[in-house]
């Protein structure tokens, strides 16, 4: 009776399991992840939200009274923020991400107050007639909100924000005429730009 070669098999059994083993881990963590961070910052919303201030800031920069362009400006952000949001619901409601409770909770209660510091210093500074530092103050709240938000969210969300306070803060410096620009920037391009890379890598 002949004997057949045993096969040397076992030994790879163990790299496979050890394999195995650190892909759940990877799959745990990344879903861990996903279920602390808030996703449904809108990407294509953002984006679109960009365009719009593009506009506001053509339009704005031909107008010398500061009544008119701060109602033009105010008009946009109230424009920008019902878009922003009509955005995050669609997207938080197709990816089933709860937005008063858990990350997106804390990812509200972290924006809100920059946004509304900025409303409230916003007429503050219009009755003093100190608009010229108002494009820099918004760029700055604002970028301010979207980190602290952002903490809860994505990695991308607090680099946007971070951007836009750099920018703020170069606004509160320069000139007042390059109010507009600096938030055709800020507002306009960073936004466009962030927003679709939010979009491709985080669903819309």
């Amino acid at each position: 009776m002949s004997l057949q070669p045993t096969s040397r098999s076992t030994p790879a059994e163990p790299e496979r399991i050890e394999t195995r083993a650190i892909d759940n881990l990877r799959f745990i963590r990344e879903t861990m992840e996903r279920a602390s961070a808030f996703t449904a910052v809108p990407g294509w919303g953002g984006a679109a939200m960009g365009l719009t201030a593009l506009g506001a800031a053509a339009l704005a920069a031909r107008f010398e009274s500061r009544g008119v362009w701060l109602a033009i400006w105010l008009v946009e952000a109230w424009f920008a923020f019902t878009l922003g949001a009509a955005a995050m619901v669609w997207k938080a409601h197709r990816a089933h991400v709860p937005l008063l409770h858990g990350a997106g909770r804390r990812f509200m209660l972290a924006l809100c107050p920059p946004l509304v510091a900025g409303a409230l210093v916003t007429f503050v500074l219009y009755r003093m007639g100190a608009t010229a530092v108002l494009p820099g103050l918004w760029l700055l709240l604002y970028g301010a909100g979207v980190v602290t938000g952002g903490a809860f969210s994505v990695r991308i969300v607090p680099a946007m924000g971070i951007v836009l306070m750099a920018i703020g803060a170069a606004a509160l410096f320069a000139p007042a005429s390059w109010g507009d620009g600096f938030m055709a920037v800020g507002f306009g391009l960073v936004q466009v730009v962030f927003g679709w890379i939010i979009a491709r890598r985080h669903g819309g």
